[in-house]
């Protein structure tokens, strides 16, 4: 792989098994890659939606050293008053907004894309939808947490998702990110789009990671947001 320390290999991606009529894009954690989600979807895939993984560039992050591994932005601390890489977080924003923008091209309209993710990719995927104008078909927001959040109202003024539906999902043993954390994304996300619209999932006994029932509510709602074409 050639060019500088912002380059990522190609998405991981679990075709559709018929005509892509729909696409969820997922946004793993820090230094994960997209290949396990991946792994994830296929298990719980719908044959008309195209489920992409990217996967980070690897970058020096402040919290843990300075080490180099895989992240959307640099993360300087993971409680609520810590300070925040918002020129990265912008960037990185702008590059999910593409590859949006590359799937219509494809074909796939954006109010048939879902944008997801787990923890920093979570956070992610809650502020591109949030920030975005291009009209998304909902968000899966995993253990995480709204970053930039005293930028909104205003960052959000323009976006096209003020009725966009949220599924957020957080275990009540989280030691990274605390359930409270959550807690408080999903009632400020209530004051920025219809509140109707979000749904905060809590899971007994959770760490910081997925599991089965979190992975059977995250299917029911793709196939909710994003039903076959011929259902519509």
């Amino acid at each position: 792989m050639c060019g500088n320390n912002m380059s990522a290999p190609l998405p991981a991606i679990v075709p559709a098994a018929r005509k892509a009529t729909a696409a969820v894009i997922f946004l793993h954690g820090l230094g994960d890659t997209g290949h396990g989600w991946a792994e994830s979807f296929a298990g719980i895939r719908m044959p008309h939606v195209k489920y992409i993984c990217p996967h980070a560039p690897t970058m020096p992050v402040s919290l843990n050293m300075r080490m180099s591994m895989p992240s959307w932005f640099d993360i300087y601390g993971l409680n609520p008053n810590a300070d925040e890489d918002e020129a990265g977080i912008k960037r990185a924003s702008d590059n999910i907004k593409a590859m949006i923008d590359q799937e219509v091209k494809n074909g796939i309209p954006s109010h048939r894309i879902m944008l997801g993710g787990f923890s920093q990719g979570g956070a992610l995927a809650l502020y591109t939808a949030l920030t975005s104008q291009q009209k998304l078909a909902g968000v899966v927001a995993l253990s995480c947490w709204l970053p930039l959040r005293t930028s909104f109202p205003q960052a959000s003024a323009n976006s096209a998702n003020k009725d966009i539906h949220v599924l957020q999902c957080h275990g009540d043993a989280d030691p990274l990110v605390p359930l409270a954390f959550g807690s408080q994304t999903a009632d400020r996300l209530k004051t920025l789009i219809n509140p109707a619209s979000v749904t905060f999932k809590k899971y007994q006994g959770l760490p910081h990671s997925a599991c089965p029932d979190e992975m059977l509510d995250v299917k029911r709602f793709i196939e909710k947001q994003l039903p076959p074409i011929s259902e519509l």
